[in-house]
């Protein structure tokens, strides 16, 4: 059965093989960098197996990992950069083919997920069921590398080098997704829901349904920008609003509520520079005069969105 460890340490492994070459090229801050985040990818069993043993020891070194993380990031010595001359001789060259690998991802996952219930060997499931859309995600990354180099004729050794490369334009940013869904766990697990809901029951009629549901979406979007990633938002505005207002209270269904909530805080992704591997970096990357250029191309899209997100909610969610 494929797991979701195997994807961590396929991340860890080319974290490593990252690492490995920034040291040779004397990149010291960003070989250690790396290679600290290689560490927490690749160890990450024998944290969760000590800590179920009582032993904390391992898990206090991955904090102090984060910290050095964050250290090495706040210095400076992580510089974003691009190569403009190389990118667009190579966008040149391959033109519109430039979008199958990257079309391969979402489209292999969506394929993987669906036919999940069916892969099967010797009546044993191919896929942890519980994780299967991120085993899948991981499975159409490689698939994904498999066809970027049937394209571009290149080695494996030279997905290597731009994987670098990439890692070291987008630099800290890189982490931001995984660093900012974990601090929504964390306020969630803090008590953060709790205060949001005793705060919009003092704000808000709590009797009328669409006024909950308002504060659900706007509250995603606020909490979004604030925090810069809707994951991170998603547990807090869910156990604050959206599970004792409009599921308990109101009776909206569970399943069209949250995704519709989920695709309202991708709308506050998309107004945020705290998105910096969204907003930002991408600016960088392309070399816009305005580095805010990216969010002021998308702001009527968010609003359009957010508002077809609150109609498609108020109808599929109270049915």
């Amino acid at each position: 059965m494929l797991r979701i460890e195997y994807v961590y340490w396929l991340c860890g492994t080319i974290l490593v093989a990252c690492a490995v070459l920034d040291l040779r090229a004397r990149r010291w801050a960003y070989a250690t960098f790396w290679g600290i985040l290689a560490a927490c990818f690749l160890g990450g069993d024998a944290v969760s197996s000590a800590a179920s043993a009582g032993n904390t020891l391992p898990a206090q070194l991955v904090g102090l990992g984060v910290i050095g993380l964050a250290v090495i990031a706040g210095s400076g010595r992580l510089r974003r950069g691009a190569d403009a001359e190389r990118r667009h001789a190579a966008a040149t060259r391959l033109d519109n083919r430039l979008f199958v690998p990257a079309l391969v991802i979402p489209l292999g996952t969506l394929v993987l997920v669906l036919l999940q219930p069916y892969l099967r060997f010797d009546g044993i499931a191919l896929f942890d069921s519980h994780l299967a859309t991120l085993i899948a995600l991981g499975l159409s990354c490689i698939f994904a590398t498999l066809a970027a180099l049937a394209l571009t004729r290149a080695t494996p050794a030279a997905a290597l080098k731009e994987t670098r490369r990439l890692l070291n334009a987008l630099s800290w940013a890189a982490l931001l997704p995984m660093l900012l869904a974990t601090l929504g766990a964390v306020f969630a697990a803090t008590g953060v829901g709790d205060a949001i809901a005793h705060i919009m029951a003092n704000l808000i009629p709590t009797d009328s349904r669409l006024a909950c549901m308002l504060a659900y979406a706007f509250g995603m979007v606020v909490f979004t920008i604030i925090m810069g990633n809707a994951f991170a938002a998603f547990p807090v505005m869910t156990a604050g609003i959206g599970l004792p207002l409009l599921i308990m209270q109101h009776h909206a269904n569970p399943a069209p509520l949250g995704a519709l909530g989920m695709l309202s805080g991708y709308c506050g992704t998309l107004l945020t520079p705290m998105a910096a591997n969204y907003n930002i970096v991408p600016a960088a990357l392309l070399e816009l005069r305005d580095p805010n250029g990216v969010i002021r191309a998308q702001w009527p899209t968010a609003f359009f969105l957010f508002t077809a997100n609150l109609l498609l909610m108020n109808f599929f969610a109270f049915r």
